[in-house]
């Protein structure tokens, strides 16, 4: 593969050129400045003006519809946060989510000639001596690239992702705003203060950074692809990316063809186990992350789908997230203490995981978040005890200096999308009895792997949900809860929020 020649150089200097993005400045990029605030402020007063009185639903939507536009006209950074928003479903409004699905994958595309002439430069050829054919018409778009379906002058289907021309431009410029404003936000918004702003503009520019190289990307598909043969998978699939026809604004790539995930009633016509499917892109997430230190980092509805035979297609590796030996057996107790009931080692993982300060002191950060007491029941609140319950609980976090590190960012991430996808796939299986079986699989295929690293003794292959059930607001008489009653436990807590004005962060 000749595009790998000098790869961890080149990921060696993207990392390197980082401080530089993200390097603090005396004044912001005002062009941008400017962009967006004429945009997001022509949304939010046409909607004000025109809709706000209508009623909520309907008000919400127009909003949400209104702040997609604004998005999509704003560029890459944007975009990719409202892909974030789009896989929160169960967090954000549905209205929110449905219309915020679109920048995942049906961004406006870029026309045809800006695309070919990017495809020629990058592989120094007419588009006819490489492809015998060449749709015009992208199959999606969205921040960074499109995607265009193809076939090489050696008769092998492929899909050609291509660079969108002045996106590096644009990131940039978004990056030095991003790290303009990060720090004012620290200490004036507690939720702001909580996701430690600064580190998200940390962790924006170095997964977008290796995201403007499709040579990165095409050695993250070979190495999720590598670890997921390692560990015995055959349930996900990685798109073999071509060995000579990869560049920095261009990846040619193997054709995977399935079902989208919104798709649920479809697979399950043709007969495919859609519980057994999300079972098995769970594990192969958290493996990675566990036992390997890898794992994708930007998973959502655009970047996979189902096989005809059961499979599940990773796409899009431009965001792979990378842990180090130490942070990757801090995510292993972590994981392994929130479902063995060890809350003291559970916050001690956080700590080294850099969630929490070295010198946290953890038995009254127990105290302070009550976890040493019966959990509370949220659907069970009034709206004004459910502010004082979050704003305590923040309090709480930011007295200890809590904060949210990069790769945690990343996890948490992907874990909104499989709680909506679980909706999908998924809705009436039993959540607890899904997690006591993952357990069961990690205990039995990585359990003597995972004692020895803790330094354990194989006690932690009796699960124990109790704090898993708390983390939810339920006793841990309580024995079973689907997706589906979940979902509306969330919208009670939801309705009584709104009757209240939400919480007064």
């Amino acid at each position: 593969m000749t595009w790998r020649a000098g790869i961890d150089a080149l990921r060696a200097e993207t990392q390197a050129r980082l401080p530089e993005l993200v390097r603090a400045r005396g004044l912001p990029p005002l062009d941008r400045f400017a962009g967006a605030g004429f945009r997001l402020g022509a949304a939010l007063a046409a909607w004000a003006a025109l809709e706000r009185r209508r009623a909520q639903p309907e008000a919400r939507a127009a909003l949400s519809r209104r702040l997609r536009r604004a998005f999509e006209q704003l560029g890459p950074a944007y975009i990719k946060l409202g892909q974030i928003v789009s896989s929160g479903r169960g967090l954000f409004p549905d209205e929110v989510v449905d219309e915020f699905a679109s920048l995942r994958d049906r961004v406006p595309p870029e026309p045809f000639p800006a695309v070919q002439r990017v495809v020629e430069e990058d592989l120094g050829r007419p588009l006819r001596e490489v492809f015998l054919s060449f749709e015009p018409e992208s199959m999606a778009a969205a921040s960074i690239a499109q995607v265009h379906a193809a076939r090489l002058v050696t008769g092998e289907p492929v899909v050609v992702k291509v660079q969108r021309p002045q996106v590096e431009r644009l990131v940039r410029s978004d990056l030095r705003a991003m790290a303009w404003i990060a720090p004012f936000l620290v200490g004036r918004i507690p939720v702001a203060a909580l996701a430690n702003p600064p580190a998200l503009v940390e962790l924006f520019a170095e997964t977008i950074s290796e995201e403007l190289d499709f040579r990165l990307e095409a050695e993250n598909m070979l190495d999720i692809a590598r670890l997921l043969r390692d560990a015995g998978q055959t349930v996900v699939v990685v798109p073999r990316p071509h060995p000579s026809l990869v560049t920095r604004r261009v990846l040619v790539m193997e054709r995977l063809e399935g079902y989208t995930i919104a798709q649920a009633d479809e697979m399950r016509a043709a007969g495919i186990d859609t519980a057994g499917v999300l079972r098995a892109l769970l594990i192969a997430f958290l493996e990675g992350a566990m036992i390997h230190g890898v794992f994708h980092g930007d998973l959502h509805a655009g970047n996979l789908f189902v096989m005809p035979d059961g499979r599940v297609a990773l796409l899009d590796f431009g965001m792979t997230g990378r842990m180090t030996p130490r942070q990757r057996t801090a995510f292993m107790r972590m994981m392994v203490t929130g479902f063995t009931n060890d809350l003291p080692a559970h916050l001690a993982a956080y700590r080294d995981l850099g969630a929490l300060p070295e010198d946290a002191d953890l038995e009254a950060l127990m105290r302070d978040l009550k976890l040493d007491k019966p959990p509370v029941d949220p659907t069970q609140l009034t709206g004004q005890e459910l502010v004082a319950e979050i704003q305590g609980v923040l309090k709480h976090l930011l007295a200890h200096g809590a904060r949210l590190p990069k790769h945690l960012m990343l996890y948490v991430k992907d874990l909104m999308f499989i709680d909506g996808a679980i909706g999908d796939l998924a809705p009436d299986v039993d959540l607890f009895g899904e997690v006591a079986r993952i357990f069961q699989y990690f205990t039995a295929t990585h359990g003597e792997r995972i004692a020895r690293e803790l330094g354990g003794d194989a006690q932690f292959a009796s699960i124990d949900l109790t704090a898993f059930k708390a983390s939810m607001g339920l006793s841990n008489e309580v024995e079973t809860m689907t997706h589906r009653e979940l979902v509306k436990r969330r919208e009670i807590v939801r309705k009584r929020l709104e009757e209240v004005g939400g919480p007064r962060l």
